[in-house]
């Protein structure tokens, strides 16, 4: 499916990938990235690739939910706050995959419109739209 990309970023990554620096080429953010002690590295302070995606995700993902609010002709509620926990480990046909769990709160929210703007908003989030086919998401919904 085409995407006519109205907006466009880079980053470039130095030194070993997941345990260099990664930084916009626009000179706007630069971050050292550190390999999780999880993951066999030393861990400590720095970012990693999982902490930036559930950053974007989260972001996103409560962006687009005020885009499907208004589809839905409703109101994104005061308070609401979505976080995103993304995981990574061994997939059992080798190689690495992602795991992502979205946790959305909409206080006050009736529990079938909430679960109706969340699904919507899957529908129009583009983290949604580019994992969805490849990663199952596991989302709770609380108002």
């Amino acid at each position: 499916m085409p995407v006519d990309a109205k907006y466009h970023t880079s980053a470039t990554a130095t030194g070993g990938g997941r345990d260099g620096k990664t930084s916009l080429t626009d000179g706007t953010l630069a971050l050292q990235l550190v390999v999780p002690k999880e993951l066999g590295g030393p861990g400590g302070d720095g970012a990693n690739p999982e902490k930036l995606f559930a950053l974007g995700y989260s972001a996103c993902y409560l962006g687009a939910m005020r885009v499907a609010a208004q589809q839905l002709k409703t109101k994104v509620p005061d308070g609401t706050t979505v976080t995103a926990d993304i995981g990574i480990g061994p997939r059992s046909e080798g190689g690495f995959g992602i795991t992502a769990a979205l946790d959305v709160y909409l206080p006050g929210m009736a529990e079938a419109e909430a679960k109706q703007l969340v699904e919507t908003t899957h529908t129009i989030c583009p983290y949604s739209n580019a994992i969805i086919p490849s990663v199952p998401v596991k989302t709770t919904t609380r108002s």
